[in-house]
């Protein structure tokens, strides 16, 4: 009986450890990306990571308040930065991609002026992520000052919960252009989807991503979930960051 028992209890923990899943919160401009990377993870390591996307300062908000993810991939290096300082993560902030700002229509809009054309009386909405929450947000914002064409755009700005949201409104023409980030047009189901145009890089600040550790979870996952970070800079990830649009951050 004690050796079915010990038996028994072998396999409840073989189980428990091949079931193993980790929580990874990542800002919605990573959506694709991280999902083909974790594919790749799980399959080498046997880690499940379930993928919580959201606007960069909304899952920091949810972090602080306790929602029990293992990892956090940020569109910014702020958030990460403030969670450090605050003692949530159990590593630094590090900086795993650049990402780039696009403008996207599937309205026809000519879209040669670039960020200008969101001044032209026949552009009636403009999306773009919640700057207060979205840093692709922040520099949407900052390029159409750089452009001088904030002030008349003001009006015309549709402001959208995230990179998702400003998705959805592009792909259903609920608005003429919205601001992107370059990873989300380059995904398989989006390709074919309108027209884009990168933003001048000189108009806004570098979009420095970041990802940290986090203590929310089991002492358990908090290691599988360093693994996982440490795979975001594994040569696999980083041609899927590539293939979707992100630089990398040069090896020290």
């Amino acid at each position: 009986m004690k050796l079915i028992k010990l038996a028994l209890a072998s396999l409840a923990f073989a189980s428990a450890l091949t079931a193993q899943t980790i929580t990874v919160a990542a800002a919605a401009n990573m959506k694709y990306a991280v999902t083909d990377i974790a594919k790749v993870f799980t399959k080498e390591t046997g880690i499940d990571v379930k993928i919580i996307t959201g606007a960069s300062g909304k899952l920091t908000q949810q972090i602080i308040s306790g929602a029990p993810y293992d990892a956090f991939l940020s569109a910014d290096v702020e958030y990460p930065a403030k969670l450090a300082l605050g003692g949530y993560t159990t590593t630094p902030a590090q900086v795993y991609a650049y990402g780039t700002l696009i403008l996207w229509s599937s309205t026809g809009v000519d879209l040669s002026k670039g960020v200008a054309v969101v001044a032209d009386p026949n552009v009636k909405k403009i999306a773009l992520a919640n700057p207060k929450t979205a840093p692709y947000g922040i520099e949407a914002m900052n390029a159409m000052k750089y452009y001088k064409v904030e002030g008349v755009a003001t009006d015309k700005i549709i402001t959208a919960e995230s990179i998702s949201q400003v998705g959805a409104y592009v792909t259903t023409k609920a608005v003429d252009v919205g601001f992107m980030a370059k990873s989300i047009v380059l995904a398989p189901e989006m390709k074919n989807v309108g027209k884009w145009v990168e933003v001048d890089d000189k108009a806004y600040n570098t979009i420095d991503q970041a990802m940290v550790g986090l203590k929310n979870g089991s002492p358990e996952n908090q290691i599988a979930a360093k693994k996982f970070l440490r795979y975001i800079s594994s040569p696999k990830a980083i041609t899927i960051l590539k293939a979707n649009g992100y630089g990398i951050p040069a090896k020290k």
